[in-house]
């Protein structure tokens, strides 16, 4: 039985505060704001600690929501699931990716077979010691599974993207975790997002049965040969738990899109792009493919640890102006942008433990037409 339909929406952004495409929907009638469960976005600031641009959007977002929900921006944000990713380095275009989830108590003609599913839950607050360890890992993997369940999703073959947004460490809570005699995983901020998003990923992992539970603090960021096909993790300053957003499929869905997924081997593995498109019946350039549409790309990139791809050196990591990251986006960005036809994609640096090494999950959803 089909109760559930979930809608996915692309809008362009002029700015990490512009909000108008999201509103022009609403007032259409386009989008029920009261059914919009997650948005994910890619805004235009550094992608680093101090990026604000993050914040600055799911400010913005939640003042405007906030009228159109009879709530405050602040139970907005406990309500809605925000996820933004700085850094549209390349060709990146700004852009936030609107979800929502409604009742139905009849599918459109032509829904069949196992169709888009969405879920979301969050781990409790932690404390700043426990980033980057088994603490995160753990919870991360209860709440995915929460998720999987509040999506409708019993079989972890099903899954084909969890997005998670996790915290990094500040001057002040490193500081705080040493005033109750604790230690955290490093002092560096900017490390930290790598620490937070690798044991995040690594719960993905565990959740899905793909790597065993029995994981030590040390595997994190050091057992590279532990990763998640799926797992999609970004940190941001703006919070102290993990919002875990699920997207699959579901029998119980009669959703008019579908989502699949490949994972590329590396930041040039342009065949795992084309198997994730192809997974959902579209072609290479999918805005001439027949019967689907494509609406969005999510995929992870980062700088090969070892400091090569495809045997050749890369200079990555060694360049100090620029961060490592934002090269990786900059890269697999122009590679998604050009075999998708769009540079409104949705690519996230820092890829550890998603993926392997070098590596990273690539996701599409496409719309049945």
């Amino acid at each position: 039985m089909r109760t559930t339909s979930v809608g996915v929406f692309k809008v362009a952004t002029k700015g990490p505060g512009d909000v108008s495409g999201l509103m022009s929907l609403i007032v259409s009638g386009a989008i029920d704001p009261a059914a919009i469960l997650a948005i994910l976005g890619k805004t235009e600031g550094n992608g680093g600690v101090n990026d604000f641009t993050r914040e600055y959007a799911v400010a913005a977002l939640c003042t405007a929501l906030a009228p159109k929900l009879d709530l405050t921006p602040h139970e907005v944000e406990q309500r809605i699931a925000f996820v933004m990713s700085g850094g549209t380095e390349g060709v990146l275009s700004p852009h936030i990716t609107v979800f929502t989830r409604q009742q139905v108590a009849k599918p459109l003609t032509g829904i069949s077979g196992k169709r888009l599913s969405i879920g979301m839950a969050q781990t409790r607050d932690f404390l700043p010691e426990e980033l980057g360890r088994s603490a995160q890992i753990t919870e991360t993997a209860k709440a995915v599974k929460a998720a999987m369940a509040d999506a409708g999703i019993s079989d972890a073959a099903d899954v084909h993207f969890v997005q998670i947004k996790c915290p990094l460490l500040t001057s002040e809570r490193v500081e705080a975790a040493s005033a109750r005699g604790s230690k955290t995983a490093t002092i560096s901020a900017y490390s930290s997002m790598a620490y937070s998003r690798g044991a995040s990923a690594l719960g993905v992992a565990v959740a899905l049965g793909e790597i065993s539970p029995d994981l030590r603090d040390q595997d994190v960021l050091h057992r590279y040969d532990l990763f998640s096909k799926v797992a999609s993790t970004s940190s941001g300053i703006e919070l102290m738990h993990n919002v875990v957003i699920v997207l699959g499929n579901s029998g119980g869905s009669a959703s008019e899109f579908e989502i699949g997924h490949a994972v590329m081997s590396d930041a040039i593995d342009a065949p795992a792009v084309v198997s994730a498109l192809t997974s959902v019946g579209l072609d290479i350039a999918p805005q001439t493919s027949t019967g689907r549409q494509l609406v969005n790309v999510f995929a992870k990139a980062e700088a090969s640890p070892d400091g090569t791809v495809r045997g050749f050196r890369h200079t990555m990591l060694e360049d100090t102006d620029i961060s490592s990251t934002r090269h990786a986006r900059a890269a697999v960005g122009g590679l998604i942008a050009g075999l998708a036809g769009t540079g409104a994609v949705y690519v996230s640096g820092g890829a550890e433990h998603q993926g392997p090494a070098g590596g990273g999950p690539v996701a599409a959803i496409a719309r049945l037409l």
